[in-house]
């Protein structure tokens, strides 16, 4: 790689991701919290409507971890929580096992979470859409979170209620509370629903595979347009470190469980190796000496690129569908982020 494509992507991680990255980070770290509390919260209330309302966003919640999960392999940078958050969150973890704490100030806690947990997911979408780009194609999911989390903090309030008439009167609350959080979920339904329906981020591998593919193809569409050479090497720069991590992946974690069922896995590897190769082409040039030679030569990877996925989508997604189970499908999903993570995780050391 030439020293300036290096020095342009050290900019990038340090000025345009790291923030963000933190936030995710953040977001992560308060996500397996409420997780947490939603298992003391379970335990601990008697009224069983509530307890099953109170499993149900246990299930959402764990959900929710995936898709951040997702957002931050898709972003491909990671960080570490902010300490301060970290502080908080450890002070909330002695809170809700402090059994002087009635369940009341726990529900309490677990609705300011949900709302902090809200407003983070608002505000990294709002910054993503300043930057951007495939920033903005990488943080998209978020909105499923931000919009379950918003739906749950409406229902905390509501058992708030219920909680503060039995602790003052001794009585419970009639089964209107519930139709009220019932309209509530109704409202915010109709604005998202389609959000939630269709982006089950509990998936197969081979839609994750389509997902993982798209920070890569909006980047190809940026640099066949742009003429600033500082850019170009910068963009090509994200393009190498994701598409390479996904090529890797894809053989550690797909492929060995597609020799199975295709007689001619070494085909794909041929393919990745082509890929490999021009991608190191690339690497080894400077765009400020030859801006037309270097966008020449991006044409040729995103050929080889498209090429390999056709044959995805024509051969190999349909033998993956017809051949594993459902279930093995998502296990495989699951492997191939923890494996991604891992692998970018490797690079970016190697890298820095």
């Amino acid at each position: 790689m030439s020293v300036k494509l290096e020095d342009s992507q050290c900019q990038a991680v340090s000025l345009k991701a790291s923030s963000i990255a933190i936030k995710l980070a953040d977001m992560k770290a308060i996500q397996n919290l409420i997780i947490a509390n939603d298992k003391i919260l379970i335990e601990s209330y008697a009224d069983q409507e509530i307890s099953n309302r109170l499993e149900n966003f246990l299930r959402d919640d764990q959900k929710n971890l995936g898709i951040i999960d997702t957002v931050i392999l898709q972003y491909g940078i990671k960080a570490e929580p902010n300490p301060t958050v970290q502080k908080e969150i450890t002070a909330v973890e002695m809170m809700m096992k402090n059994a002087d704490l009635t369940l009341l100030e726990k529900v309490a806690k677990q609705e300011l979470l949900k709302h902090t947990q809200t407003i983070l997911g608002l505000l990294v979408y709002k910054a993503a859409q300043v930057v951007g780009g495939y920033v903005l194609v990488a943080i998209a999911p978020l909105n499923a979170v931000n919009f379950e989390n918003h739906v749950h903090q409406e229902q905390l309030k509501g058992m708030m209620e219920s909680l503060s008439i039995l602790e003052l009167t001794g009585k419970t609350t009639d089964q209107g509370l519930w139709a009220r959080m019932q309209d509530t979920i109704a409202t915010f339904s109709s604005l998202a629903s389609g959000l939630i329906n269709h982006n089950d981020y509990d998936i197969g591998i081979c839609d994750l595979i389509r997902l993982d593919r798209s920070k890569v193809h909006f980047l190809f569409g940026q640099i066949l347009v742009m003429d600033d050479p500082q850019q170009l090497e910068e963009y090509f720069g994200d393009i190498y470190q994701d598409l390479c991590a996904h090529l890797e992946t894809q053989e550690q974690v797909v492929y060995p469980v597609l020799s199975n069922y295709y007689n001619n896995i070494q085909k794909l590897y041929n393919e990745q190796a082509e890929i490999k190769q021009i991608l190191e082409q690339i690497k080894s040039m400077n765009c400020f000496e030859d801006m037309k030679a270097f966008k020449a030569a991006v044409e040729r990877l995103m050929s080889a690129v498209s090429a390999h996925v056709e044959g995805e989508e024509k051969d190999i997604f349909p033998r993956l569908e017809n051949s594993c189970g459902e279930e093995q499908q998502k296990q495989m999903a699951t492997e191939f982020k923890t494996a991604k993570s891992r692998i970018q995780e490797q690079r970016l050391a190697v890298f820095l």
